[in-house]
């Protein structure tokens, strides 16, 4: 599993709560890089390369599953099961609070910050950790959300649900109103993990700051295995460089330079 990190710095980052592995590459400001279900796999890993070839620092940190191991059926439920029934840093069903452990990547952005500079710093959250980088904004150094796929909180009666809390989404709504900041959100058209209602929900509370990208299911790269969901990692199709998936992540990395003073 390490191969696939081996061009990446590990260092354990402890916020005086939890320590998580973080692995680090590339210069310039920094973003972080939160991986989807069930891990920071290559998909993931490949991504976080974008960033740092684009003149960024990514920072990745391993939150739940194997470092580097690539995604399969079995893992992908085994994973799944144990942070739903075991892990306490998520709040995976509550519609109006976010998940501990942005605590800790608040801490780490400003870390991140700190040691690279910039105009601040830029935070991807993916499928259970989509949300994330919107909780984020209550700390200073974040000014560039993205939210790919977010499908947190789970349960039919949470579809339109965002899963902050309302201090949460009053913080991000000033800042993004006086500091002229904006967040960018992903998904697939269909795509039930990430409901359709959330994304009116975050049209409606955020308004022209929420700029949303809607993919076709049709354009996700082809022979996946997959229902198209992972907009930035497994559906994107690198194969198709012109392609509505690629354009999509271009706009996030553009996104993520001009925010953060790349």
């Amino acid at each position: 599993m390490d191969d696939a990190l081996s061009d990446f710095e590990r260092f354990d980052f402890d916020d005086g709560r939890w320590s998580r592995p973080v692995y680090r590459r590339g210069t310039g400001p920094a973003v972080i890089v939160i991986h989807e279900m069930p891990g920071l796999h290559p998909g993931v890993v490949a991504f976080a390369r974008d960033v740092a070839a684009a003149g960024m620092t990514a920072y990745c940190p391993s939150l739940f599953g194997v470092p580097g191991k690539p995604m399969d059926s079995a893992y992908m439920a085994a994973t799944v099961l144990k942070t739903l029934c075991v892990r306490r840093e998520f709040s995976v069903w509550a519609a109006d609070r976010s998940s501990p452990i942005v605590d800790w990547l608040r801490a780490l952005a400003r870390e991140a910050h700190a040691a690279c500079g910039g105009a601040g710093v830029g935070a991807v959250g993916m499928c259970f950790t989509g949300g994330f980088a919107l909780a984020m904004m209550t700390e200073p150094s974040v000014v560039a959300p993205v939210l790919a796929q977010p499908s947190l909180p789970l349960g039919a009666r949470n579809k339109a649900a965002l899963g902050c809390s309302a201090a949460e989404i009053a913080c991000a709504k000033g800042r993004f109103a006086a500091e002229d900041l904006s967040m960018i959100g992903l998904r697939f058209h269909g795509d039930t993990l990430s409901p359709g209602a959330r994304f009116r929900s975050l049209e409606a509370t955020f308004g022209d700051c929420f700029e949303v990208i809607e993919l076709d299911a049709k354009d996700a790269r082809p022979g996946a295995g997959r229902a198209p969901h992972s907009t930035l990692t497994l559906h994107l199709d690198r194969g198709d460089p012109d392609g509505p998936t690629m354009r999509a992540h271009a706009r996030v990395i553009d996104f993520f330079r001009t925010r953060t003073g790349a």
